[in-house]
C-alpha cells in the first residue's frame, strides 16, 4: 500500500507545512508521530537522548531522515532552549520521558528529574519562544490515584501515585496545569494541554519488562515467556491510535478555544482486557510458546481504565481499530520486521497508511 503524502483530514491539513518539534522522537511513539508529521508534509524537529534499546524504531525505520534531529538531554534547561529556539516550533509534542514502572524503582531520582524537572524545562522554553503556539505534553493513564474501582477514571478525577512512576506523572500534570494557568500568560499566550494515553502497544517497541516486546523476543527465539499478573486488566491501544488522538488535541488547540485541558485517550470499556487474554491473542495470530507466572517484585494496580467520553465527543477522536485489529497490527509488524529488516521503515508507513484508511472510511 502506498502512503498518501496528501492531508486527508481536518487535524492533518491544519498540521502540514507547519513547524513542529517532538521531544522523544528517539522513542517508540514518538518515532511512529515523527513519521506520521513527516508523511504529510510538516516540517519535524526532534529532541531527544540517543535510543535505549538495541534494536529501536528510530533507526530500523530511519526516522531521521528528511527532519532535523538534536540529541540531548531534557534534564538540561540550555539544551531544551537552544533546541526550541533553533527549532522555532508553532507546535510541540512532548513526549519525552523516563516511561518504565520497573526502571522508575531502580532509579527513581532519573524519573523525577526527567518527567518533573524535564518537563517544567519544555513548558518554559515553549512560553518564552515567541513562535510557540500550541503544547501537546504526554502523560499516562497511570496519574490517577488508585481508588480501586472497576469504572473508568476521568479527567477530573483526583491524581495521585504510590509508585514513583506514576507519582512523577502525576507531578508533571501539576507542573503542565501551572504553566498552563499562571505562567502561559506572563509569556506568549501558549495553550497548553495534556494527554492520558492508556497502555500503548504495537511495532517497534523493545523495551525491557513490557509484556508485547517480552512475548516477541522469547517468541523469535524459540523460549518460555514470564509473566507478573495475568489477571491484571489494562486498556490496551495500538500506537497509531494514541498518536491520531495527540495530533487531533494539536490541531484543537491550533483551531479551537477552550481545548486547552486534560484529555484522556483509551479505548471503550468493552475493549479492556486482562493480560491472559493478550497473550493468548498473541499466540494466536503468531504461535504459542511456555507461560510461566512469576509475582512481580514491585506493586501494580489491578485494574486500569480510563473514561475516555470527552475526547470521543469534543475531539471527535474515534479510532478505527478495535482490541483485535490492534494485536493484528502488532503482530503483523514485528513477524514482517524480523523476516526483512531493511523493510522496517516501509512496513510501518504501511501501516499509517492503513490507519488513515480506516479513517477516512
Amino acid at each position: 500500500m502506498t502512503a498518501s503524502r496528501q492531508p486527508l483530514f481536518p487535524f492533518e491539513k491544519t498540521l502540514a507545512g507547519r513547524r513542529h518539534l517532538v521531544t522523544g522522537h528517539t522513542g517508540f511513539t514518538g518515532g511512529w508521530l515523527t513519521l506520521w508529521l513527516k508523511l504529510i508534509g510538516a516540517d519535524v524537529t526532534g529532541l531527544a537522548l540517543d535510543p535505549y534499546t538495541t534494536p529501536n524504531l528510530f533507526s530500523a525505520a530511519s526516522v531521521a531522515d528528511g527532519i532535523s534531529s538534536v540529541i540531548g538531554d531534557i534534564r538540561d534547561a540550555e539544551t531544551v532552549r537552544d533546541a526550541v529556539a533553533r527549532a522555532a516550533p508553532e507546535v510541540i509534542f512532548h513526549l519525552a520521558a523516563q516511561p518504565l514502572v520497573s526502571r522508575a524503582f531502580e532509579d527513581p531520582l532519573e524519573s523525577f528529574a526527567t518527567n518533573v524537572l524535564g518537563t517544567a524545562h519544555v513548558l518554559e522554553a515553549a512560553r518564552m519562544t515567541p513562535s510557540v503556539k500550541a503544547v501537546v505534553c504526554i502523560t499516562t493513564d497511570k496519574v490517577y490515584a488508585d481508588q480501586g474501582w472497576h469504572w473508568g477514571y476521568r479527567e477530573t478525577d483526583a491524581l495521585g501515585g504510590k509508585d514513583p512512576y506514576s507519582a512523577s506523572k502525576a507531578c508533571t500534570e501539576i507542573v503542565a496545569a501551572s504553566y498552563r494557568a499562571t505562567l502561559a500568560a506572563r509569556g506568549n499566550g501558549v495553550r497548553i494541554a495534556t494527554a492520558r494515553g492508556g497502555n500503548i502497544i504495537g511495532g517497534g517497541d523493545w523495551s525491557d519488562n513490557r509484556i508485547v516486546p517480552d512475548f516477541v523476543r522469547a517468541t523469535l527465539a524459540g523460549q518460555g515467556l514470564t509473566i507478573r499478573n495475568p489477571e491484571a486488566i489494562r486498556p490496551w491501544q495500538h500506537v497509531l491510535a494514541l498518536v491520531h488522538g495527540y495530533m487531533v488535541l494539536a490541531h484543537n488547540l491550533l483551531t479551537v478555544p477552550d481545548t486547552d485541558a486534560n484529555w484522556n485517550f483509551g479505548p471503550r470499556s468493552d475493549e479492556m482486557k486482562p493480560v491472559s487474554e493478550l497473550l493468548e491473542a498473541l499466540q494466536g495470530r503468531w504461535k504459542a510458546i511456555p507461560i510461566t507466572i512469576t509475582p512481580g517484585a514491585f506493586p501494580e494496580t489491578h485494574f486500569l481504565h480510563l473514561d475516555s467520553t470527552k475526547a470521543r465527543r469534543v475531539l471527535g477522536w474515534k479510532p478505527p481499530v478495535e482490541f483485535a485489529d490492534t494485536v493484528a497490527l502488532t503482530v503483523d509488524w514485528y513477524r514482517r520486521q524480523s523476516e526483512a529488516p531493511s523493510k522496517t521503515r516501509e512496513i510501518t508507513l504501511e501501516q499509517i497508511s492503513g490507519y488513515r484508511a480506516g479513517l477516512r472510511a
